[in-house]
């Protein structure tokens, strides 16, 4: 899958935000191994806690349609539609990449593209405590 592409959808992924309180719009295109793409925007709340950011969204849309195993996810940010500076995962996003991808699943944003392993190294697995 094209990088351009993947952004373009993170975009216009960010373009249907709900965030009144931050300002700040983020967008998530994931590229599931199967080809296909599920995208997600932030949606905050009131109460912050129950916020859920973009990246997650995209995630658990694509776990509810049966998808398991990613390739790629696309994430951009920025107040009043500027997606130009770099907007990273934050740690739970991290953590829930982790969960479903392996250390080379690729994080694309604006400015550069990481590794999995690159941002969350040592990330928590059930397994390794067990």
């Amino acid at each position: 899958m094209n990088k351009a592409i993947l952004l373009d959808m993170a975009v216009k992924a960010a373009e249907k935000t709900y965030s009144p309180y931050s300002g700040y719009a983020v967008g998530a295109a994931l590229l599931g191994k199967s080809g296909r793409i599920y995208t997600g925007c932030n949606i905050e709340n009131s109460s912050f806690s129950a916020t859920v950011c973009a990246e997650r969204a995209a995630f658990f849309k694509a776990i509810v349609e049966g998808e398991r195993e990613f390739a790629a996810i696309a994430v951009v940010g920025g107040k009043q539609g500027d997606f130009q500076k770099e907007c990273m995962p934050c740690g739970v996003c991290r953590q829930v990449m982790a969960e479903f991808c392996g250390n080379d699943f690729k994080i694309i944003t604006s400015a550069n593209e990481y590794m999995l392993d690159e941002l969350l190294p040592g990330a928590f697995n059930f397994n390794s405590i067990m």
